[in-house]
């Protein structure tokens, strides 16, 4: 290729992947369903695109540098601490069972319905064991389910990316050393555990080093960033120049050390290594797929349609059965648990590499684990997406429609507030960081938050689970200004807080963007004395004559939703609406 086709192909593998992604994100559905018909096309339309010309063999290495960093990335956000209770049961039955049935079941069927020896088809089974929280998490966000089977499913997803990587480095070993599948023998361990060995020795000097960055040396941000990127890359190429493919098992193992070796000084947010693995993973989802072609498509296409309904409609469910059998949840909850098991980057990523490998080293039935692997992808990808709503509906795990409000603060009128939103019909969560504000809030029955609020906030890992809109309501301006930007990816819905007073001089409140809560005339203070010289807040209808002397604080839809009145927009009630306002006299309404 000439150097003007190879930067047109780059910039246009660029353009497609970031493009596909945004386009994804307004659409609201997995960016693989964009990814990988827009890749596909793209290499069967030009030329230029197609990873192989463009980079030659080195595509090959570049796939499994890449897929390294993103399972370092997976694995940072696997802090197991937080995976308590009955999820962590549930949660270990469904992986444990998932990968058994999975892999037996793709091992047993696809060498007659591919034409591929067992080994073959084993590599296969691995590959089609994980899923991925990059496809399930935009999933559930479009559905909206209850939270406790939200939380199962993204823990589901998120482990099973380590795991698939892991198992699929080993069983590489294990199938491409020998010409048979018996791993019973003395030969097929030997080759187990050295890989094993060589991945674990690597991660534990990627641990070792970065706890000599991270933690000695003490980077900030942006070289703490600098420093895991090439931590994780050097590692992984170590590894794979030692012993092919066993980069991704130190990769998942650093990772794995970083997320729940305590004393690690992690930077809090990492946008720079967020946005290279969202990159990467468009880059890589638009480059394998654009080496697929409609003529290894077609050989498989049938049969691959058919290894998907048995994947959908008898292996998840089977899985789900023995995994939630007398665990405390619904028949319906347990039903979409089967009916929720779509595949990903990771199952894409090792698809490529590790066929690649096997091409190269010439066993035959190894070019088809690619199409496969891609049709498997975007089969049950197309299908959870089209069903996954209407069946959650059926099954009644939708969260209930409206809004549930996370109210931060402890002030006497902050939890008055909470009491009367409860009151209008609103789910209302509150947090305070002080002991008896907490039991302020206890002694009201409101629901109360656990844990440190701001550190989960600046967590990119963590989410509010059902959290729809934010109120930021504490005695201390900078706190609810700096809260009101770090939280705002983790919500839902939007994230407000009360005003500071007009001459404050604090060191982030009066500098900082975002909606005003009650606009500028109700400030923080002004609520606070107001509440002290007698006034209360009053909910009632929006029919209903207002009161002389009461301000509009919040609108509550007939459907429940939370309408607030704030700085930038006057919020009109409706017929059928209730209204929450601050009065000056009590009324009999707002008892």
């Amino acid at each position: 290729m000439t150097d003007d086709e190879i930067l047109l192909g780059l910039a246009l593998t660029v353009v497609l992947a970031t493009g596909s992604q945004i386009l994804a994100s307004k659409l609201r559905v997995p960016a693989l369903i964009i990814l990988l018909p827009v890749g596909f096309a793209a290499g069967a339309i030009t030329d230029v695109i197609h990873p192989d010309r463009l980079m030659g063999p080195t595509f090959s290495a570049l796939v499994s540098m890449s897929v390294a960093v993103i399972l370092y990335d997976a694995g940072l956000g696997l802090d197991l601490r937080k995976l308590t209770g009955h999820t962590r049961g549930i949660v270990g039955r469904l992986l444990v069972y998932g990968v058994l049935l999975t892999f037996l079941v793709i091992a047993t069927v696809s060498p007659a319905m591919f034409d591929m020896p067992l080994r073959v088809a084993s590599m296969l089974g691995v590959i089609l064991v994980v899923s991925g929280p990059t496809v399930v998490a935009p999933l559930l966000d479009f559905v909206r389910p209850t939270d406790k089977v939200r939380r199962i499913l993204i823990w589901e997803g998120t482990l099973t990316d380590p795991i698939g990587g892991i198992l699929g480095a080993l069983t590489f070993h294990a199938i491409a050393t020998t010409h048979q599948i018996d791993i019973g023998r003395g030969y097929q361990l030997g080759q187990f555990a050295i890989s094993l060995a060589v991945g674990l020795v690597g991660g534990a000097v990627g641990t070792a080093l970065l706890w000599f960055t991270l933690r000695t040396l003490r980077l900030g941000e942006t070289l703490g960033t600098l420093s895991q990127l090439a931590t994780v890359i050097a590692v992984s190429a170590g590894c794979d120049i030692v012993r092919d493919d066993t980069g991704l098992i130190a990769a998942i193992v650093t990772g794995l050390a970083v997320s729940n070796i305590r004393g690690f000084d992690m930077p809090a947010r990492r946008p720079f290594l967020e946005t290279l693995v969202q990159l990467i993973i468009g880059l890589l989802f638009v480059s394998i797929s654009s080496t697929v072609t409609p003529a290894s498509l077609v050989p498989v296409l049938l049969p691959s349609l058919a290894l998907i309904a048995i994947l959908v409609l008898v292996v998840r469910p089977l899985v789900a059965y023995l995994s939630t059998t007398h665990s405390g949840l619904t028949r319906g909850e347990r039903a979409f648990i089967g009916w929720m098991d779509p595949r990903g980057i990771v199952a894409a990523a090792t698809a490529s590499a590790f066929s690649a490998s096997l091409v190269d080293r010439g066993i035959s039935g190894a070019a088809r684990i690619l199409p496969v692997t891609f049709l498997v992808i975007v089969g049950t990808v197309l299908l959870y997406s089209l069903t996954a709503a209407p069946v959650a509906r059926r099954l009644g795990v939708v969260r209930e429609a409206g809004t549930r409000i996370l109210l931060v603060g402890g002030e006497p009128w902050v939890v008055d507030l909470g009491r009367a939103l409860r009151s209008a019909g609103l789910d209302v969560l509150m947090w305070a960081g002080l002991d008896e504000q907490r039991e302020r809030i206890k002694e009201t029955g409101i629901d109360l938050a656990t844990g440190d609020l701001l550190a989960t906030a600046i967590n990119p890992g963590a989410r509010l689970e059902g959290v729809t809109a934010v109120f930021l309501a504490t005695d201390d301006d900078d706190f609810n200004a700096l809260a009101s930007v770090v939280m705002q990816d983790n919500v839902e819905g939007p994230v407000y807080r009360v005003g500071p007073p007009h001459d404050s001089h604090g060191v982030v409140a009066p500098y900082t963007g975002g909606d005003i809560l009650f606009g500028r005339s109700l400030v923080r203070h002004v609520l606070a004395e107001r509440y002290e010289r007698g006034a209360r807040f009053v909910v009632q209808p929006a029919s209903d004559p207002l009161p002389a002397e009461h301000d509009t604080l919040f609108v509550v839809r007939a459907d429940h939703r939370l309408a607030p009145v704030t700085e930038r927009q006057e919020t009109v009630p409706q017929k059928g609406d209730t209204v929450v306002l601050l009065g000056s006299v009590p009324t009999e309404a707002g008892r």
